[in-house]
């Protein structure tokens, strides 16, 4: 089996667990992008949820790409990071007055609006600004992602977005707002998408509806077809970059733009999840009846999604090089669900061996907590460690 390659004679002297990033493959995914994007009226906003560790939002901003926030404070991180606000897109179902006036004071590029009463407080909040806010409409377009129910978001019964039969009436309100400009459509159909026939499927949809709007004699110059793209959690060694040649193709293929037309993405996951993992160290080896148990000093508390979606991550023990054995691996959290992964074969551990739980780049530092009054992880770099 394949391992990643981790300093471990510098991983010794840390204290676990931390978070480390590989910048050469962070580096090497931005160009993959770049490259597939160049040349095209294609526009990439990073997704701040995803990592916004000022390290990795530093390099991201170098390459020109914009950015996806869904809170005050992200677009005021971005900024502080390198990002334009004119390539800063703000979405969310429950933006404050006072978050909207952040994007307003930074002159942001657009707000994703989800709904006829955030519209209606925006245009409340531009004019005691003099200013006019560039919207454009986040539409549920009830195309199924085939991922985990919790990061499933076009569909009907999801919270996120304007449902098709209320858009007459949401036109109507845009029309009425004057410090209101309409710039586009916006879309995001879920996250850790794998079958692209799902975006297939968005593009269907986002034809459809970018022909209404035609007919409704409304020129739309941006369509937004938010994120999603998965990666490979189960081979992170073999397939260490996305699949964004397949991603962007498809895209270029199926939703053919008009002139003076822009398509904007926002990726996050396939951005920056291969790049980091969770480094920690085995404290116990626990001997139950039927199995065996790996307790490592990692929890919940640093790296959330297999508890709260039953997330897989590959795990690697990356001392041993002994025969392969089942192990669940599990935290120290006082919680049934603080477990990392089920019966996965790891080479035979002993206490203090050092364990990597990959992949973990995304959704993983920017969900730490101190639940139980657990220290925060520390983040190393490739490039300075």
């Amino acid at each position: 089996m394949i391992k990643g390659k981790f300093p471990n004679d510098k991983f010794e002297q840390l204290e676990t667990p931390f978070y480390y990033y590989d910048m050469e493959l962070l580096r090497k995914t931005l160009i993959a992008i770049t490259k597939e994007t160049e040349n095209k009226p294609f526009h990439v906003h990073y997704a701040l949820k995803a990592n916004f560790n000022p390290i990795i939002l530093k390099e991201i901003a170098s390459f020109g790409f914009g950015a996806d926030c869904v809170s005050g404070n992200e677009i005021l991180r971005a900024i502080e990071c390198g990002f334009d606000p004119s390539k800063i897109a703000f979405a969310g179902v429950g933006k404050t007055d006072k978050e909207i006036n952040i994007g307003l004071d930074n002159n942001i590029f657009c707000f994703n609006v989800e709904s006829i009463p955030e519209i209606e407080v925006i245009n409340k909040l531009a004019e005691k600004k003099g200013k006019i806010a560039s919207v454009a409409l986040r539409i549920n377009p009830n195309v199924d992602a085939r991922t985990h129910k919790y990061i499933t978001t076009g569909l009907y019964e999801n919270k996120f977005g304007i449902n098709e039969q209320d858009l007459p009436k949401t036109i109507q309100t845009v029309k009425s707002s004057p410090n209101i400009k309409l710039i586009g459509i916006h879309f995001h159909i879920g996250s850790q998408i794998t079958d692209l026939t799902s975006f297939e499927d968005l593009c269907v949809k986002v034809k459809s509806i970018r022909n209404w709007f035609k007919q409704e004699g409304i020129d739309l110059p941006v369509l937004n077809v938010g994120g999603g793209l998965g990666i490979n959690y189960q081979h992170p060694n073999h397939f260490p970059i996305a699949d964004f040649e397949s991603y962007f193709r498809l895209f270029e293929k199926y939703l053919d733009l008009w002139e003076n037309q822009t398509l904007h993405f926002e990726l996050g996951r396939s951005v920056v999840a291969p790049c980091g993992s969770l480094i920690s160290r085995a404290v116990f080896i626990k001997e139950g009846i039927k199995k065996n148990f790996l307790i490592i000093d990692a929890g919940m508390t640093d790296l959330i999604r297999p508890a709260l979606y039953q997330a897989f991550h590959h795990i690697e023990n990356i001392s041993s090089d002994e025969e392969y054995t089942p192990y669940d691996v599990v935290g120290p959290i006082c919680e049934s669900s603080d477990m990392f992964a089920e019966q996965i074969m790891l080479n035979r551990s002993k206490r203090g061996d050092l364990i990597a739980i990959r992949s973990a780049g995304a959704y993983g530092e920017t969900m730490v907590s101190r639940y139980n009054c657990r220290d925060l992880p520390a983040s190393y770099f490739s490039d300075t460690l």
